[in-house]
């Protein structure tokens, strides 16, 4: 079995896992992320609203409260940072009924008691003035500006380019069977690897439970919640332009309407408990509930003109609120457990807390040549005609065009392989650069793209995957 040595082991390569080691590679510590499948962003990270939540739903005093409003003000800097796309679209939350303002309202104190700047409570006849498409039922809502929309891809991968130039070891296709406290630290057991560590993150979405269970007489207990979203074509992608929320109820913030920040439109998700930490599968009844709820909140929703549909588990804790911090019996491991919504937006400050937290225990001096800078992938659709000809004669592969739906080049697919951690599958190079994201789904693209992935990772074609190891695309050739 092979062994290795870190001071610090991230288990999980999600939004918070890659936030959490984006942050402790700003200090002199060796510290690793393993990832079950073969990439990061493979798990709750990639299936979600892709909302920056304002932060007036989550209880005063809780640890979603205190991180969606720290998040969502760290988010502007770092998609500066880090180069990937943010907007601040705003958010509304609707009210169908006078006998609702009440809860409006409390939505209101809540967001107040938490910190959210600039928000306000407006007319029905206010939220038509900026959404022509909302119910003409709505009789008021909350306004919270500072909400936006985010890539969750984006994001994930640019904290985890950004951490591995930095240093971080990323290790794939790893899934940790067995922790066991030993003398100094932990020994974390994979298949065919051994890891020992002074200190262990459990930031592993749906299986937190399962990891801290393992060192822990404290026992954590998650429960998958299942959540079904539709996604619209670009033609719809105007149909509104703040996100949408209805009033929430104990099973989250309903089903919302929102641009997406590539110019799609979402609606989603549903919201069932169920026990599999596996069941990814959308039912009918789940979309028509999509299709039904969405449809109270705006108008004229073109359905038709759904390309795809996808779910997404959120890890859904016992106590309702995230569970961040050493464990009280087990020094040195360190949970961010329970990361469900609104834990995209709160994945940057967690990942600050996180990383400090073990950086002060670690008595670790920070790096004089960290780099927070990442720059983002080329995108020629942003250029202008003459600065994409440059481009174009300088690497004529920009100018081949794989993906017609989405526009996306020869040299944007090559750039996603090639990269800092760059894409071993198909899924990897169309969360990158949006390969296959298109009407389409990958429908004309597919064979093209498995013919550079082969080329550039000198792979054989049937040995190419959607994603993890067995999801080959070929089973032979003739």
């Amino acid at each position: 079995m092979k062994e290795k040595n870190f001071d610090v082991v991230v288990i999980g390569g999600g939004v918070t896992g890659c936030a959490i080691a984006r942050e402790l590679s700003r200090y002199n510590l060796n510290t690793c992320v393993v990832e079950r499948e073969e990439d990061v962003c493979s798990g709750t990270s990639k299936a979600n609203s892709a909302i920056v939540h304002a932060g007036h739903d989550a209880v005063p005093g809780s640890l979603k409260a205190k991180f969606n409003v720290e998040g969502n003000r760290m988010m502007e800097d770092l998609a500066e940072e880090l180069d990937f796309e943010f907007k601040r679209n705003g958010s509304l939350v609707l009210c169908f009924a006078e006998e609702d303002r009440p809860a409006l309202e409390e939505l209101y104190q809540k967001g107040i008691k938490n910190g959210v700047p600039d928000l306000k409570i407006i007319t029905g006849d206010e939220v038509r003035a900026m959404e022509p498409n909302v119910s003409e039922q709505v009789v008021a809502a909350l306004y919270a500006p500072t909400g936006g929309i985010v890539c969750p891809f984006g994001l994930t991968i640019a904290l985890a380019e950004n951490a591995c130039d930095n240093g971080v070891e990323f290790i794939f296709n790893t899934e940790i069977k067995e922790i066991r406290k030993a003398e100094s630290g932990y020994e974390l057991e994979a298949d065919e690897m051994l890891l020992k560590a002074s200190y262990v993150v459990n930031a592993a979405g749906v299986y937190a439970d399962v990891l801290h269970n393992m060192v822990s007489e404290k026992k954590l207990h998650i429960t998958p919640r299942k959540g079904d979203y539709c996604l619209l074509d670009k033609e719809a992608g105007n149909h509104v332009s703040h996100t949408i929320f209805q009033l929430p109820g104990k099973l989250g913030k309903g089903i919302l309407v929102t641009p997406t920040i590539h110019g799609n439109l979402l609606t989603g998700p549903t919201a069932k408990d169920i026990e599999d930490k596996e069941a990814t599968a959308t039912t009918a009844q789940e979309l028509a509930e999509i299709t039904q709820k969405a449809s109270v909140s705006v108008n004229n929703i073109p359905f038709r003109l759904v390309i795809t549909s996808f779910c997404g588990l959120r890890a859904h804790e016992d106590g309702d609120d995230f569970v961040i911090g050493e464990a009280d019996d087990a020094p040195g491991f360190f949970d961010a457990a329970g990361i469900e919504s609104p834990g995209l937006t709160s994945a940057p400050a967690i990942g600050a807390y996180v990383a400090n937290l073990i950086a002060e225990k670690a008595g670790a001096e920070k790096k004089e040549n960290w780099n927070g800078k990442r720059k983002g992938f080329i995108r020629p659709e942003k250029m202008t005609r003459e600065e994409r000809a440059a481009l174009i004669k300088e690497r004529p592969e920009y100018g081949t065009i794989i993906c017609r739906c989405e526009g996306v080049s020869e040299g944007e697919i090559m750039d996603a392989i090639n990269r800092t951690l760059g894409a071993v599958s198909l899924d990897g190079i169309k969360r990158r650069v949006r390969q296959g994201m298109g009407r389409c789904q990958a429908g004309f693209c597919t064979p093209r793209t498995m013919e550079i992935l082969a080329r550039e990772r000198n792979m054989k074609m049937e040995d190419i995957c959607k994603n993890a190891p067995g999801s080959n695309m070929l089973t032979g050739q003739k």
